[in-house]
């Protein structure tokens, strides 16, 4: 069973600058970040397939956030530029696991993640 550890995350002022990091303990076939804000469901933010690098990204973020991959250190980071109040969330590092699948991946459905990690809070300050 694949394990994830993330880490990152704290507050910042709106315009900073946050860099999230999910290390797996096992074989992925995409890696995705999600989060919770206060009173809202969850809601995916981005993805990346790990063979292939690809990666997909909500329209919220497009542009600010980036997610990257280092496949030596089987980690996953999402580099979150020009933050907004309205970034302020809980952070799920999320990984798809299912040789199943097919090799699909996208920052949703939730369904598809199998394997969730521990959330780390970001706050944005307006």
């Amino acid at each position: 069973q694949v394990q994830l550890v993330s880490s990152g995350g704290g507050s910042v002022q709106a315009g900073g600058s946050l860099r999230l990091s999910c290390a797996a303990s096992g074989y992925t076939y995409c890696m995705g970040w999600f989060r919770q804000a206060a009173g809202k469901e969850r809601e995916g933010v981005a993805a990346i397939n790990p063979r292939s690098g690809t990666a997909y990204y909500a329209d919220s973020v497009t542009g600010r956030f980036a997610i990257s991959q280092d496949n030596a250190k089987n980690t996953v980071d999402l580099q979150m530029n020009s933050l907004k109040p309205e970034d302020t969330a809980m952070y799920y590092c999320a990984a798809a696991a299912d040789p199943s699948l097919g090799g699909y991946c996208y920052f949703g459905p939730e369904a598809l993640f199998g394997v969730w990690g521990q959330g780390t809070q970001v706050t944005v300050s307006s």
